[in-house]
C-alpha cells in the first residue's frame, strides 16, 4: 500500500490508535503511514503511551477512523456489504472529504469491512474521548451515509439506533437529527424537537438552544471538512424555524 495522500488520516491519529479502534485498524493504518514517515520530522500518529484523551486533543484522524468504524458497522447491519453501498460511501466521501483524502478512507473502510467488531466498545471508547457536540456530528454523517441510496433499511436505522444509546446520544437530539433527512409530517417542529401547539415562546427558546448546540464552531477543532456538514445541519435548523415563524405569522 501507498503512502497516505490525503491529509485527515495523516495529518493525525491519537487516541483511535489504541483501544478497540486501534485493535481494527492499527496495524493496516501503520503500513499505510510507512511509506509516509520518511518525509515527515515526527511520528504522524500518537501511541496509546503519549497520547492524550482529554476530548479538545480529538484530531481529524481520531474522528475519520472513528466514523469509518461506525461507516463498517451500518454497512454490515444486515448481514451483507453490496457493491452499490460501497459505491455509494465513496461518492458520499469524495463529496464531502475530496478525492485524495477520499481514497485513504475508503482503504480503510473496506479493511474495516473486513473485520469483526463489538459495537459496545468501539462506542465506548469514542464517547470517553469526543465531547458530546463531536457524537452529535458522527450521528449527523451517519444518517447522511444511510439514506446515500435515497432510502432508509430497517437494519440500517437499528444500527444507527444502537450507535445512538452506544455514544450517549439523547433521545431529543436523535429525533431531531433523524428528522432532517426523514421526511415527515410536521417536520420542521420534529426538526426543533417541538409541537405544533408549543407557544411561541417555548419555539423561540428551543431554536436558540438548538442554534447554539449545533453550531458550526462547536466541531472547528476538527477541521474545515467536518465543520462544512456541521453547517449543514446548521442550516437545516435555521430553515426549519423560519418555516414555522412564517406558518404562525411571529
Amino acid at each position: 500500500m501507498g503512502k497516505l495522500s490525503g491529509t485527515l488520516l495523516g495529518g493525525g491519529i491519537g487516541w483511535a490508535f489504541g483501544g478497540p479502534i486501534g485493535g481494527i485498524i492499527g496495524a493496516y493504518i501503520g503500513s499505510m503511514m510507512a511509506g509516509d514517515g520518511a518525509s515527515r520530522n515526527s511520528s504522524p500518529y500518537q501511541t496509546p503511551h503519549n497520547r492524550r484523551s482529554a476530548f479538545n486533543h480529538t484530531q481529524q484522524g481520531d474522528f475519520a477512523v472513528a466514523m469509518l468504524a461506525l461507516f463498517g458497522y451500518i454497512s454490515k447491519a444486515d448481514n451483507k456489504v453490496l457493491s452499490s453501498e460501497v459505491q455509494y460511501v465513496k461518492q458520499f466521501l469524495v463529496e464531502k472529504f475530496g478525492k485524495d483524502n477520499a481514497q485513504d478512507l475508503m482503504y480503510l473502510y473496506k479493511e474495516i469491512l473486513n473485520k469483526d467488531y463489538n459495537l459496545y466498545d468501539v462506542t465506548a471508547q469514542i464517547k470517553a474521548n469526543t465531547d458530546y457536540y463531536a457524537r452529535l456530528e458522527m450521528l449527523h454523517i451517519l444518517f447522511g451515509i444511510a439514506g446515500a441510496d435515497g432510502e432508509f433499511h430497517v437494519d440500517e436505522l437499528a444500527a444507527i439506533e444502537a450507535i445512538t444509546r452506544g455514544l450517549d446520544i439523547s433521545g431529543k437530539d436523535y429525533d431531531s437529527i433523524k428528522s432532517i433527512f426523514i421526511k415527515e409530517s410536521d417536520q420542521s417542529y420534529k426538526i426543533l424537537g417541538v409541537s405544533p401547539n408549543s407557544d411561541v415562546n417555548t419555539i423561540k427558546k428551543t431554536y436558540r438552544s438548538l442554534a447554539t448546540k449545533y453550531h458550526p464552531d462547536k466541531v472547528a477543532s476538527l477541521g474545515p471538512e467536518f465543520q462544512k456538514m456541521a453547517e449543514e445541519k446548521f442550516k437545516s435548523i435555521n430553515s426549519a424555524y423560519q418555516d414555522i415563524r412564517q406558518q404562525r405569522g411571529f
